[in-house]
């Protein structure tokens, strides 16, 4: 199959609009329609189909689009490849959770406008599961995401994953009355009869409340999802539960965090790519930056291996 009409079942899948395919790659609307044609044609299937004025793509032509993504990624590497020293030049897309954001992505954005100006990062704030979903979807070029040790992560064989650093994470209850000691479970157990704070737009911290109570031998009551860390905090200094926060803190006044250890609870962080682009010379750039920056880690983290 000719990567030039691989391109353009990728741009329809993103427009939906044979005009506006025509104007973004510069050629006429009709020439966009014969070469789908003739793709259809070597691929054996019916790739679109129409939709009222306009036309959408068939669940073979979707399942097409999703592979052009992985073999046109694959030719830019290939191409990057034969110009190693290639000046990076161009828009990097990066949906990250807001720590990652805050720690690995803005001093490369510093690093960028100071010594690479050709390449601009764009940066979204979005939790994992939305993360990757863009990163799927070709929304963006690269996903900072993260997982728990007793909560991992499972991605699609298409996604290259680099680790990056992590975090404990210790349960925070009100910094009043007896608080216990010993093992995550003993600590665990002593609030079993309170209500539980979870992610409001993640599932995993749940997931991990979930596992240790059960090892602990009941079932947590969920009460209340935050997306805030600083909601969750005030949720606990109200009174109203306990939950997961990072053991470097900082904690509010009225809030304890408390040590988990036998089994500890670790936050891990990842940088996502989708299969052949990591050798893009602007997104390369932006990995190596984000490797550099993270060498050096803030009280509480350590860089992986």
């Amino acid at each position: 199959m000719d990567p030039r009409r691989l391109r353009l079942l990728l741009e329809l899948s993103r427009r939906g609009s044979m005009r506006e395919v025509a104007d973004a790659v510069g050629v006429a609307t009709s020439t966009v329609s014969q070469q789908l044609a003739v793709l259809s044609t070597e691929a054996g299937v019916r790739l679109i189909e129409p939709a009222g004025r306009r036309v959408r793509l068939t669940p073979a032509g979707r399942r097409l689009a999703a592979h052009a993504v992985a073999i046109l990624g694959a030719i830019e590497a290939a191409r990057s490849d034969l110009d190693p020293a290639a000046e990076p030049a161009g828009d990097v897309r990066v949906a990250a959770f807001a720590t990652a954001a805050r720690r690995s992505l803005l001093p490369v954005a510093r690093a960028l406008l100071a010594d690479h100006p050709r390449v601009r990062l764009h940066i979204f704030e979005h939790e994992p599961t939305e993360a990757l979903s863009l990163l799927h979807d070709d929304v963006v070029d690269l996903s900072l995401t993260y997982d728990y040790n007793l909560a991992p992560q499972v991605l699609d064989p298409a996604l290259v994953t680099t680790p990056l650093w992590h975090a404990g994470w210790s349960l925070a209850v009100p910094a009043s009355g007896d608080l216990p000691t010993g093992d995550a479970l003993a600590v665990f157990r002593h609030f079993r009869a309170s209500d539980w704070v979870v992610n409001s737009r993640e599932t995993t911290d749940e997931e991990v409340i979930r596992t240790v109570s059960s090892m602990a031998g009941f079932t947590p009551t969920i009460a209340h999802r935050a997306d805030s860390l600083e909601l969750v905090q005030d949720i606990i200094v109200a009174g109203l539960g306990v939950g997961l926060l990072p053991a470097a803190g900082p904690a509010l006044p009225g809030v304890a965090l408390l040590p988990l250890r036998d089994p500890a609870v670790v936050l891990r962080a990842f940088a996502v790519t989708t299969l052949g682009q990591k050798s893009w010379p602007p997104l390369a750039l932006v990995l190596r930056l984000i490797a550099d920056a993270d060498r050096t880690s803030p009280p509480g983290t350590s860089a992986t291996t």
